[in-house]
């Protein structure tokens, strides 16, 4: 039985109806094939809404990290701030509850408050939600360090990829498993998300280290003694690695907590991981919104539009101005002087 039922557009009370079941199934089937895909999308989900307004509870859609939108979650004034907030839920990975109403004189603690002065009056609640990867831990080398940290990885969540010859599966979990030569890391798809950790103690350290360099990875991490380290990576240089690579390793591999054992070293490199992922996380929470996130300022009701794709337009003193409908543009055309301030 339906959990929600529809009201009549006269009723006063909070609209709910059943998204359509094409739809519905249509949204699942998207969601289901990028996030197998490893693709990083957003999705917008309408919670409550108080009319009058086109977008009811239990509508959706998907926002790509280029801002393109999927789905319906309402009209002209709705779209902008969802596809605003995803690019921004993207960048910091922070789920948000959204609120567009006409009056925000009373906000709430957790809720990102827009006011709607639009000529279809309204108000939604729209909770966005990042959908993203799993962070990528790949390990090349089959030493105990990696054979601890391969199964610490999998059990808070990560991707993990094993690179080596002669890997048994009995010894890393869950990883993912690639026999390699030379650690070859041909045909993967590598992004900024992977985190590599050379453990090779000794077999290969010199091959492994350089195809973790190539990969342009966020972390590339080496288990190894300092007086190790220098050895290898003085050979990489030799052989014309980037030094801007090579200053880009971080040996020994792990915070300095004083681990000894290959269990300890593995919680260590975990934990760095963890500390290199907030780091980022915070740095992106932090930084302006992406070029795809910005937007104008209708001049007439206050509601952020996407100047690049903005349907209503009007020039006024050598400026240009955007509006979420044709009723703001009316408006301002007939007193550009009371709204161009």
């Amino acid at each position: 039985m339906p959990a929600l039922r529809r009201l009549s557009d006269n009723d006063p009370r909070p609209q709910f109806r059943i998204l359509g079941s094409e739809m519905l199934d249509d949204f699942l089937k998207r969601s289901a094939e990028l996030a197998a895909a490893g693709e990083r999308f957003a999705t917008a989900t309408v919670v409550r809404s108080q009319p009058p307004t086109s977008g009811k509870p239990g509508d959706k859609a998907i926002v790509y990290p280029d801002g393109r939108l999927w789905g319906w979650i309402g009209g002209g004034c709705a779209q902008p701030v969802v596809i605003k907030e995803a690019l921004k839920c993207l960048a910091d990975e922070r789920p948000r509850l959204v609120r567009i109403t006409p009056s925000t004189d009373d906000p709430e603690e957790g809720v990102v408050d827009y006011t709607m002065t639009c000529h279809s009056g309204g108000s939604l609640d729209i909770y966005i939600e990042p959908v993203l990867p799993r962070p990528h831990v790949v390990i090349l080398g089959r030493s105990p360090v990696a054979q601890a940290l391969a199964r610490l990885a999998g059990v808070i969540g990560y991707a993990v990829t094993v690179v080596a010859e002669q890997l048994r599966a009995e010894d890393f979990g869950d990883a993912a498993l690639l026999p390699r030569k030379n650690f070859s890391l041909e045909g993967m798809e590598l992004s900024p998300r992977f985190y590599f950790v050379v453990s090779t103690q000794g077999e290969g350290d010199e091959e492994a280290l350089e195809q973790a360099l190539a990969g342009h990875a966020g972390y590339v991490a080496f288990v190894a003694s300092t007086t190790k380290s220098r050895k290898v990576i003085e050979y990489l240089r030799q052989r014309g690695v980037r030094e801007e690579r090579l200053e880009h390793v971080r040996v020994p591999a792990g915070l300095k907590i004083g681990a000894r054992s290959p269990q300890e070293i593995a919680v260590s490199i975990l934990a760095e991981i963890i500390q290199v992922r907030a780091e980022a996380l915070a740095q992106a929470e932090a930084a302006p919104a992406p070029a795809a996130a910005r937007g104008a300022r209708d001049p007439v009701c206050g509601m952020t539009v996407e100047a690049g794709n903005a349907r209503y337009r009007s020039e006024y003193r050598n400026q240009s101005f955007y509006f979420c409908c044709a009723g703001c543009k009316q408006a301002f055309d007939q007193e550009p002087g009371r709204y161009a301030l």
